[in-house]
């Protein structure tokens, strides 16, 4: 039978040829974040992963999902696609070590109009610089072509990770108490919240352009808002494991305002102080070219802040000590009251 004038899943602009060249491109990258927990090869219907009896004697799964949100349009826009993979990782790294979670493996998801085998080749090798910084193996994930549904050079970005916690170490607020002091470990810039109303800032309501460069963010509007998320781990890592912190809250979409009271226990509230920490100029130029309200700020970005971490009096010095030395900077930036689950700004 002559099928040369019959319909084609490429006609129907599918091209399965091009999804092969970007699996074998991207192959060799993702092998460099297996180690010997990992079981199966990419390929494969599921990634498997071997429990180990490790430090843990009563382990406990967790697990998260989340995007990068439309600071992929960031991306689109500069043609600049190895850095939102890494946001991706770093991010979920920081939602399951909220609760005192490693990482052990990661999964991801691009949906793509036409796929183009370079662009998914940089996004993954963001992924691969993420999971080999934070010891999170990338098992397995799904790249789907589905022409008619992304605008043209468009794509979406999800990760799925799952990590590790001994049950008597979970970070659940519990412990939490009025007189705790809260820490401040500082963002690299508006990490993966807020794009929408910065977007319509800097573009729609500024009329600047990608590269545009502003003297007073210190580079171009694309190269300060692709500015990756930090991760956390290494830092926390050993206050972790010393017992010294009470609870963290990872400071993403509604920012301190709305992040700290998640982890906060019944009969407990926050004050942030002012002027404690150096806000980036990133937020200020918004604030003030947007005409954008401190709440909405607040409410919004990060505001120079990507992780709160509460401790103990006692134990604040000594853990203040241990994270200016991973980090380079943290900030006492307020302090728990009794109060009814708020934060207040003073």
């Amino acid at each position: 039978m002559n099928n040369s004038d019959g319909l084609s899943y490429a006609a129907s602009g599918v091209n399965i040829d091009a999804g092969n060249q970007a699996k074998r491109r991207i192959r060799e990258l993702v092998r460099t974040t297996f180690n010997p927990q990992v079981l199966s090869e990419l390929g494969l219907f599921g990634g498997l992963f071997r429990l180990d009896a490790g430090a843990e004697r009563e382990p406990v799964l967790v697990a998260s999902a989340d995007g990068v949100g439309t600071k992929l349009k960031i991306a689109f826009q500069t043609g600049v696609h190895h850095t939102v993979g890494y946001d991706l990782v770093a991010h979920c790294v920081n939602d399951i070590l909220v609760q005192g979670a490693r990482p052990l493996f990661f999964l991801d998801y691009i949906a793509t109009g036409v796929l183009q085998p370079e662009v998914v080749t940089q996004v993954v090798d963001g992924l691969v610089r993420g999971c080999r910084e934070f010891g999170c193996a990338l098992i397995g994930g799904e790249t789907a072509e589905m022409p008619d549904f992304y605008d043209a050079g468009e794509y979406d970005l999800a990760g799925f990770i799952v990590g590790v916690v001994e049950r008597g170490r979970i970070l659940d607020g519990s412990a939490v108490r009025p007189g705790d002091v809260v820490l401040g470990l500082p963002s690299a810039g508006l990490h993966t919240n807020g794009y929408s109303l910065a977007r319509k800032i800097f573009f729609d309501h500024l009329g600047l352009w990608p590269e545009t460069p502003v003297e007073e963010l210190g580079g171009s509007v694309g190269e300060v808002l692709l500015r990756p998320h930090k991760g956390y781990l290494k830092s926390l890592g050993p206050c972790l494991e010393r017992g010294l912190v009470r609870a963290l809250a990872h400071i993403t979409g509604g920012g301190l305002l709305e992040n700290i009271p998640r982890i906060l226990p019944a009969g407990c509230g926050v004050e942030i102080r002012r002027g404690t920490w150096p806000v980036p100029p990133v937020f200020t130029f918004m604030a003030r070219e947007g005409r954008v309200a401190e709440a909405e700020m607040f409410r919004v970005f990060n505001m120079g802040i990507g992780m709160a971490v509460i401790v103990a009096p006692d134990a604040a010095d000594e853990v203040e000590a241990m994270l200016r030395g991973a980090e380079g900077a943290v900030h006492r930036i307020g302090a728990v009251v009794a109060g009814a689950g708020g934060v207040v700004l003073r």
